[in-house]
């Protein structure tokens, strides 16, 4: 059955009223799900390794940090191959094929919680193959931006994002509940994986039947691997290490964090964070539509640094209601920041290609999104390792979070001096002055 759309005008009004709306709409919403399953299978460990002790597996702490980050590190190499899949076999094609790769990760996690005497290298193998999961998004991503007209991205991307975000808050809050109390053995453990399988049935079928390629999509790997050479897809790659690197990064780590942090706390209220990350992620991509990118990511760097000092103060003083207040605030940040963030790759992109036209802008910004998706979701590794060394140094995580703190900052730099400067807007991107006019 072939599913290929050759004639796409989304910036053309008529078109978009007449029928780009409809097919759009389709698209997102199966999107959406298969993109929620994907990140409920990448983050799936960030709950399991915490059962793991209880169901008799004699892991460290630092080992179980480990197969928490590691997840984030492979799904962040993926997510370079997912992208440029897209273009090269179709966005519905695609879509199915990552969502029948999902059976991978979780028949194995199946398999060896129900084996305490599972070697930790082999364990480790099994969790980095849950980072498949975290590929689908830079290719969902990257395939639903060419569906939306530039004046509807912001919003839609956010809503496709934080669709699948919720995957992260939605599995760190239905695991501990399948899996049972803290006696739980291994067979019980099992549970985590399996209630996934129908679900990624559903995705799959979903995207075969109701998805569509657009062959308007399609370009060359040398093609979409030329934006390389803009300094701007690394500079907003950085940035998105900011935003979605911590929210990525923080969802992993929580429920490890709440467990080694403050011992007589439950760990279910873990998924809090990402359900509230997930949440003000469309927000802040509609708020930068009205009010400009850049502007709104530079405050937002703003808040996550006050919120990551106010969890190093809180951390300190040992108040636990203090730190899931600031935590929870800081997650909301993460959210908001990626909306924001991925809202200025038009801008930028449509004044880069500046006479070559709309369709340079799309196809390059889409490129920019899954390289940017990419390098921003190293901070699901990097951001559990240093929360795991920070407490396996000093016995506790305040340390990790100083430097989170300064790398904010940093962030806020690097904003005003590129996208914010008044002198850089007029002179060199005039469309950027004028989106955050």
């Amino acid at each position: 059955m072939s599913r290929w759309i050759h004639s796409w005008e989304p910036e053309n009004v008529e078109f978009w009223e007449r029928t780009g709306k409809r097919i759009a709409r389709r698209n997102l919403w199966w999107s959406i799900l298969a993109e929620n399953v994907g990140f409920s299978v990448w983050l799936i460990w960030s709950i399991t390794a915490t059962r793991l002790p209880s169901a008799g597996f004699r892991y460290t702490t630092d080992q179980l940090f480990a197969l928490v980050s590691l997840p984030g590190l492979v799904g962040a190499l993926m997510r370079f191959p997912y992208t440029f899949a897209v273009p090269r076999f179709g966005g519905r094609n695609w879509t199915i094929v990552s969502a029948l790769l999902l059976f991978i990760p979780t028949i194995l996690l199946v398999t060896l919680v129900q084996r305490p005497d599972t070697p930790f290298w082999l364990m480790m193998l099994a969790a980095s193959t849950a980072g498949l999961g975290g590929g689908n998004f830079a290719s969902s991503m990257a395939n639903i931006s060419f569906f939306f007209p530039d004046r509807k991205k912001g919003f839609a991307l956010g809503l496709n994002a934080a669709g699948g975000n919720i995957g992260v808050s939605t599995v760190q809050l239905l695991v501990p509940i399948v899996v049972g109390g803290v006696g739980a053995g291994g067979a019980h453990l099992a549970n985590a994986g399996l209630m996934w399988l129908p679900l990624i049935a559903i995705a799959t079928c979903g995207a075969f039947f109701f998805m569509d390629n657009l062959a308007t999509a399609r370009s060359s790997f040398r093609d979409q691997v030329a934006v390389a050479r803009y300094k701007h897809t690394w500079i907003v790659a950085s940035l998105y290490i900011g935003t979605f690197g911590s929210f990525v990064g923080y969802s992993a780590a929580f429920p490890l964090l709440l467990k080694t942090q403050f011992p007589t706390v439950t760990a279910n209220l873990a998924f809090l964070g990402p359900l509230v990350g997930s949440l003000a992620r469309p927000l802040g991509g509609l708020i930068a539509d009205r009010l400009g990118g850049a502007r709104v990511t530079f405050w937002n760097f703003v808040a996550m640094a006050g919120a990551s000092g106010g969890v190093v103060w809180f951390l300190q003083a040992r108040s636990l209601s203090g730190f899931v207040v600031c935590f929870l605030a800081l997650f909301v940040t993460t959210g908001f920041g990626n909306g924001s963030t991925f809202r200025m790759i038009p801008a930028i992109f449509r004044t880069l290609a500046g006479s070559d036209g709309p369709e340079r802008a799309r196809r390059e910004s889409a490129a920019v999104i899954g390289i940017a998706s990419a390098v921003g979701a190293l901070g699901g590794f990097f951001i559990p390792r240093a929360l795991g060394a920070s407490i396996k140094a000093t016995g506790g995580a305040s340390t990790a979070f100083a430097f989170f703190f300064a790398c904010y900052f940093a962030c806020v730099a690097i904003t005003w001096w590129y996208y914010l400067r008044a002198s850089f807007l007029v002179q060199r991107m005039p469309s950027l002055a004028h989106a955050n006019a």
